[in-house]
């Protein structure tokens, strides 16, 4: 099934959207704005961790562009007892997980994804 279809009833987009974001929005939070509107344009920005996975704002946004990222990584199989959240840009790992090689493996790839700030992994159990 995948990390997303499980976690979000999502599909993954097509070609590379997900890597799409609202450039001068994006931008523009992480210098400081959040959903308020932007000096350049009065364009809304979207805080890092709030692009969904077509550039689009997403409460979830980057919960599930951690869950593609399981998605797309070839070491890291769906494991249907770990689930992924966010609190703001900390990435939340959540579950049993078989062995700790693939907590340390989930939490390297969580942290590569663009808006991730922390990840926390104090809800994993192992065994």
């Amino acid at each position: 099934m995948g990390w997303l279809q499980r976690l979000f009833g999502a599909q993954k987009p097509q070609q590379n959207q997900a890597q799409a974001q609202p450039q001068a929005n994006v931008a523009a939070a992480a210098q400081g704005g959040n959903a308020a509107t932007a000096a350049q344009g009065g364009q809304e920005s979207i805080p890092p961790e709030r692009v969904g996975l077509n550039g689009e704002y997403d409460q979830s946004g980057l919960a599930k562009r951690v869950a593609l990222a399981f998605d797309q990584d070839p070491g890291i199989d769906d494991i249907d007892t770990v689930y992924v959240a966010q609190t703001g840009g900390t990435v939340v790992l959540k579950g049993k997980a078989p062995n700790q090689e693939i907590v340390q493996k989930m939490t390297s790839v969580a942290r590569g994804v663009s808006g991730a700030t922390n990840v926390d992994t104090s809800q994993v159990t192992v065994g």
